[in-house]
């Protein structure tokens, strides 16, 4: 459903610009002002060259000169200074909008466009700057200057001026229909192009997986309908802005030949003298490119809207996960964390994922989540991180609820190695430095020994100055994950939260990758989400999970000796091994 947005949300944007604006206002006064200037100056022009005073006329064309020339100075100060505020406004809604979705849950992006939200952070905020630009560049000036020679022409001959009024609301009731029309139309554009955006991410994304299964032709059709789709909605917004301009031009031809016609009148009637008629169709010459402008800005306008509310509808959406008001920094934890009768359910499926958990974790214990697909492994650490918040119960960690200290004191307190490593695009030290950039080299090389990473990082052209690519495609699994541990490494936390590591790696990968993880796991509390039931015979206690309880809770010994649940998982992996 459409909501209703209008620029008045840009206002706190706007305020801190207020002096940069204001000069540039300054220069358009200065600019506008002397459009009746020059229509006078034409009229007086006309009467001495028609008298022949050659002085006179070279006289006047020197002032007309310097007139123009002081002008089109002020000019150049409106648009430079103006659309250095422009870009000062799209930078700030830019950087808020971006501060703002760092803060929302993970949720929020799990279901919502990735290309959606490039779309919005790019294209639509920069026809935003674009549109504040217009409206002090030329919206502005143009309606001043409109403001202006209307007086200018009042003061002239204000018979002649109010004929020529009948036509003005004609023309002002075109521009806002067309103007409604074109909005709505933008929108649906702007939707289109923000699908097509999204598939496109999908489609680059996924690039693989459409070889394998020779989907070439299947992607290329349905990119083929979305654009389609977006090339109709933005041909109907362009026709219907063509259809706009000839019969605002027509009215404006029309209100000319009035104006010649009641023009011829009032000199009959000695109502007007030759030279103030001229200088009265030179003034009226000058309201055909403001009238223009202002009916080419406010098309502009109402597409500038549509984005406008898509980029400030992204402002509305609040996280569901918050810092408490007074929350405090987690002081350093020795890593004892109690899940206290916790309940957890998304909020999209409304079912409980996790039902009454309670239990206590020591300082230094290995922990290993075994279980089915959609047992709760993964929301039971993610809750640990805070990516989602329990409906019911909390978690402690060393006696204090993880809901009252802020998020970045608890997540630096806490490491997790994924088993699909993401790395950044950048040089290998920026992902393993990621989210600490002042790190020395030196210390970075020492984390990457610890993750076995050094070598294989010592060898590459750049060494660690080496550019990984976007998702580091150019590196092996092993190695990204290898690169991934020496980024935990180097957060030296107490909890580390692995999710089965080594899952997808060859014998070779895994043997160096395991090492690394036996250094990094050394004095932490650390969480296994196992997939392979080989890697947790270390683990100090194995939690097995089911339908979100835990139904098991033992040594890898103790769980086979009772032949229960885990005992049937083991079996399976080993005689399918």
């Amino acid at each position: 459903m459409k909501q209703p947005f209008s620029y008045w949300q840009l206002l706190p944007y706007l305020r801190p610009e207020f002096i940069t604006i204001s000069q540039a206002l300054v220069c358009t006064v200065v600019f506008v002002g002397l459009w009746p200037v020059l229509a006078s100056l034409a009229g007086l022009i006309s009467t001495a060259v028609g008298e022949g005073d050659v002085a006179r006329s070279a006289q006047l064309a020197g002032l007309i000169a310097l007139t123009f020339l002081v002008q089109k100075v002020a000019q150049y100060g409106q648009d430079s200074i103006m659309a250095k505020a422009a870009l000062n406004i799209a930078y700030q809604v830019r950087t808020s909008v971006y501060q703002h979705l760092q803060t929302l849950s993970i949720d929020y992006f799990e279901a919502t466009r990735t290309g959606d939200l490039s779309y919005r952070l790019t294209e639509d905020i920069d026809r935003v700057g674009e549109v504040v630009n217009k409206f002090f560049q030329q919206f502005v000036p143009s309606l001043l200057q409109l403001i202006a020679i209307f007086i200018y022409v009042i003061y002239l001959n204000w018979q002649l001026t109010l004929a020529l009024m009948v036509i003005a609301p004609v023309i002002a009731f075109i521009v806002t229909w067309f103007g409604e029309k074109v909005q709505t139309l933008s929108r649906r554009s702007q939707n289109y192009i923000a699908d097509l955006s999204s598939s496109l991410t999908e489609v680059f994304s996924g690039i693989r997986l459409i070889k394998a299964f020779a989907a070439e032709d299947y992607t290329f059709n349905k990119f083929c309908a979305e654009a389609e789709q977006n090339r109709k909605a933005r041909y109907a917004t362009e026709r219907l802005k063509a259809i706009q301009f000839p019969i605002v031009g027509f009215l404006e031809a029309l209100a000319v030949l009035l104006l010649f016609l009641l023009g011829g009148w009032q000199i009959a009637a000695g109502n007007l003298s030759t030279s103030e008629f001229i200088s009265y169709g030179a003034a009226v010459l000058m309201l055909i490119d403001p009238i223009s402008i202002t009916t080419a800005n406010y098309n502009e306008f109402k597409q500038g809207e549509a984005s406008v509310g898509r980029v400030f509808e992204l402002m509305r959406v609040q996280p569901r996960e918050k810092e408490q008001d007074g929350a405090i920094a987690l002081p350093s934890v020795q890593g004892k964390i109690k899940y206290d009768h916790v309940w957890f359910a998304y909020s999209q499926t409304k079912e409980w994922v996790l039902k009454d958990l309670n239990f206590t974790v020591d300082p230094g214990e290995m922990i290993a989540l075994v279980g089915s697909s959609g047992a709760g492994k993964t929301s039971l650490v993610n809750l640990l991180l805070r990516f989602y918040d329990p409906q019911q119960g909390n978690i402690f960690i060393d006696g204090i609820n993880i809901r009252e200290v802020t998020l970045n004191s608890l997540r630096g307190q806490i490491a997790l190695v994924p088993q699909e490593t993401i790395l950044f695009s950048g040089t290998i030290a920026d992902n393993i430095a990621f989210g600490q950039p002042n790190k020395p080299l030196e210390t970075i090389q020492e984390a990457a020994k610890i993750a076995n990473a050094h070598q294989f990082i010592s060898q590459l052209s750049q060494g660690y100055y080496t550019y990984v690519g976007e998702r580091g495609v150019n590196l092996s699994g092993g190695q990204r994950q290898r690169i991934a541990i020496a980024r935990a490494v180097l957060l030296d936390p107490t909890i580390l939260i692995l999710d089965e590591a080594t899952s997808a790696l060859d014998s070779e990968s895994e043997a160096l990758v395991q090492e690394a993880l036996d250094r990094l796991l050394k004095d932490r509390t650390v969480f296994i989400i196992a997939h392979r039931l080989a890697t947790v015979r270390g683990a100090d206690r194995i939690f097995v999970l089911e339908n979100g309880k835990i139904i098991e809770t033992g040594t890898h010994g103790q769980l086979l000796a009772e032949r229960s649940r885990y005992a049937q998982f083991y079996a399976q992996q080993f005689y399918q091994g």
